[in-house]
């Protein structure tokens, strides 16, 4: 990789990207998402060679998990680290959120030295980024009267509409795969649900995937069982601009010719809703139903698992498979599940490759959104 030639190619994209919050992809234009992706894929290369692409002196990372995460969490700490940000996690049990500090106060509070927030809101159907943009607009508020000496941005770590450092991930894997952004064209992606025997699944990845995939050329077949489908505004919007998105209640079709295979659970549009609801009033006996529910619901579907025998009908059999990960595998993780043994063990290694972008977009999104030209700055550092 001739980093010099790439850091000047990506300073001539047209990329508005410096002070701006990281929300949703579909919030980016082309070049805007080639330039973080680029910057990316510099970053990546940098720490193989052991160059460092600390820019800040000082400053904190700041984030706010309210779901579990693994690979997001530590790639959020990661990224953070190798900037040269400090980091602190915000843990709202053991702060005055409890004693009903509101997120105009606590954004402020924790915002006096901060230059990035990073947050995973994923639980609540119509929440998630919504309180993603009131942390934005207060700490805007905090800085506007003088309360902040700098605006911190925001970058989303999942919510429910998108999951951007997911999706921008799969994008750079599927771009080293198969060369170039330009070859991603005509590729065939089959984004299909699978079974799993958990529920509650968010439906941000496959709405990040199918959103992403399509605006960089790539024919992509949504497949889930009836009753299956994501948030129907999105599903329309995608279909509106991409005559090639295809919706198939079938894995089997979604799978025929498909270069590349996507098989993950998520729950229901009209789940997640209700369930939204029964978290919000705390609801735990109406919560215990509704799983009970969805798993005997899930249940009717176990055919839907990515095994051999479907991978043999992708392309000359050999579509690369993929997941966000953790996934429910077949005899490993429980009994039955999203992917067989098989089949997941012999792309094991390229879903470790698929998430090892991810600190990096995290810590391409930060220096973009807080330095005007970073590639002029890492120039400097070859």
């Amino acid at each position: 990789m001739d980093l010099k030639q790439i850091l000047n190619e990506l300073g001539k994209l047209k990329s508005d990207t410096y002070g701006k919050d990281f929300l949703l992809t579909t919030e980016k234009t082309e070049d805007e998402l080639k330039y973080v992706g680029g910057l990316a894929e510099v970053l990546k290369e940098f720490h193989k060679q052991s160059k460092s692409f600390r820019l800040f002196d000082s400053g904190l990372g700041i984030s706010i998990f309210r779901d579990n995460s693994t690979r997001t969490r530590f790639s959020f700490a990661s990224a953070a680290n190798a900037v040269g940000l400090g980091l602190s996690e915000l843990d709202e049990v053991k702060s005055q959120i409890a004693h009903g500090e509101t997120v105009r106060e606590t954004a402020n509070m924790i915002s006096f030295l901060a230059e990035i927030i990073g947050i995973r809101d994923d639980m609540y159907l119509g929440e998630g980024n919504k309180y993603m943009r009131e942390v934005s607009d207060a700490v805007a508020e905090g800085y506007e009267k003088g309360v902040l000496h700098r605006r911190p941005n925001v970058i989303n770590l999942q919510c429910d509409i998108d999951h951007p450092t997911q999706s921008m991930a799969d994008l750079l894997k599927l771009k080293d795969y198969f060369g170039s952004f330009e070859n991603l064209k005509g590729k065939k992606l089959a984004m299909t649900w699978a079974y799993s025997p958990s529920y509650g699944k968010p439906l941000s990845v496959p709405q990040g995937i199918i959103t992403l995939m399509t605006r960089f050329g790539m024919e992509v077949s949504l497949a889930y069982p009836e009753g299956y489908n994501l948030i129907p505004e999105i599903e329309a919007d995608v279909k509106k601009n991409n005559p090639n998105f295809k919706i198939v209640n079938s894995m089997e079709d979604a799978f025929k010719d498909a270069d590349v295979v996507y098989p993950k659970s998520w729950a229901p549009f009209e789940v997640m809703k209700q369930r939204t609801q029964l978290l919000m009033n705390k609801d735990k006996n109406g919560l215990a139903e509704l799983e009970k529910h969805c798993l005997a619901n899930n249940a009717k579907f176990k055919n839907w698992e990515c095994d051999a025998d479907k991978m043999k009908l992708t392309k000359k059999g050999e579509a690369l498979y993929m997941h966000c990960l953790p996934a429910d595998i077949t005899d490993v993780s429980c009994k039955e599940g999203e992917v067989s043994k098989e089949v997941f063990e012999k792309y094991r290694i390229h879903t470790y490759h698929e998430a090892s972008y991810k600190p990096f977009v995290i810590a391409a999104m930060i220096l973009a959104s807080r330095f005007k030209n970073p590639e002029a700055e890492l120039l400097k550092r070859i």
